[in-house]
């Protein structure tokens, strides 16, 4: 009897085979299995939701002059982005100052005291320098939309850890004890706080660390005062906002503005979500504690492996100068 039922499931084989939608799908290869980029993070092709229909929350002097109704982070929408990588920090203090002693980048320190320890990211620096220092490195700073898909992922979460609200346990905020999770500033003033070593929190998506919160970062996009208003620049598939195919630093008609992400060690967990958008004008006046880190594309991401291979990268310094 046991030789006939195994004889009847052949044949019932051979006569229905599986359909393709029985089987257990194969793995789908994707670019960031087959590249990885030193101190970078894979950011895989696909669709992201950018942007919130929520009321604006953060008090920020930029943003609260935005009706809360009405806010610059709306509509929400469906973008898609090719594959890209962005740096897993921010750039630190150290490793803009070794750029400055090789000659590649511009002279540039924190303007206040006990923000110039090497491992806390470079703060204070111009837009223009941010731009100049991802140049140099072979990169390119991120636009508003690769650094909102490396904040949020794919599925429209509200935060690189998921749904649930900042905590000084995930991000280095304003809490409680006060700004920078209640860590004091050195000299004058340490109730304003600072920020902490780069990588003090454990890492989000895709390993990437201090997307929100400890400084808040420049991205490469004008300023615009809504996704709406910003139109087909701020549409489809890897937008770059307005003038975004221009060379970085120009103009953009009466567009004075960059655009700032993450929230920082200095404001309340209502400032650090994924979509907040704060604007400020690219020379830093008035002068902010704002970094950055850096983005690459495929092309980008492979001539660094080539370069890698052939040049010794810009090491950072070991110590810190002393802040003026």
């Amino acid at each position: 009897m046991d030789d006939f039922l195994e004889v009847f499931s052949v044949l019932l084989a051979l006569l229905f085979p599986p359909s393709a939608t029985d089987a257990t799908p194969a793995p789908v290869a994707t670019a960031c299995d087959s590249m990885s980029v030193s101190g970078m993070a894979c950011i895989p092709e696909g669709d992201f939701i950018r942007g919130s229909d929520a009321e604006r929350t953060c008090p920020q002097g930029e943003v609260r002059r935005i009706p809360a109704g009405d806010s610059n982070h709306r509509p929400a929408a469906t973008i898609h982005m090719s594959t890209y990588f962005m740096d897993t920090t921010e750039v630190t203090y150290a490793a803009y100052q070794a750029c400055v002693a090789a000659g590649e980048c511009r002279r540039a320190r924190p303007a206040y005291n006990d923000f110039s320890r090497a491992q806390q990211p470079m703060v204070g620096v111009k837009w223009y320098d941010a731009f100049a220092y991802c140049e140099a490195m072979g990169k390119h700073l991120p636009t508003e939309a690769e650094w909102e898909k490396a904040a949020r992922g794919p599925d429209g979460e509200l935060y690189p850890w998921g749904n649930e609200p900042p905590s000084c346990e995930r991000a280095v905020i304003m809490n409680r004890k006060g700004r920078s999770c209640g860590t004091p500033k050195a000299g004058s003033h340490p109730e304003k706080g600072r920020t902490l070593n780069v990588g003090s929190r454990p890492p989000g998506r895709y390993g990437l660390l201090d997307m929100i919160g400890n400084a808040e970062e420049w991205t490469a996009d004008w300023y615009t005062r809504s996704w709406e208003a910003c139109g087909d620049d701020c549409q489809g598939t890897d937008p770059r906002g307005p003038c975004g195919d221009e060379p970085g630093g120009q103009a953009c008609g009466k567009r004075s503005r960059k655009v700032v992400r993450g929230g920082s060690w200095y404001w309340k967990r209502a400032c650090a979500t994924s979509w907040t958008r704060r604007p400020h004008v690219p020379t830093n006046k008035p002068y902010h504690h704002f970094g950055f880190r850096c983005a690459a594309s495929l092309e980008e991401a492979q001539l660094l492996k080539d370069r890698s291979a052939t040049r010794a990268p810009i090491a950072p310094a070991d110590q810190a100068s002393p802040s003026r």
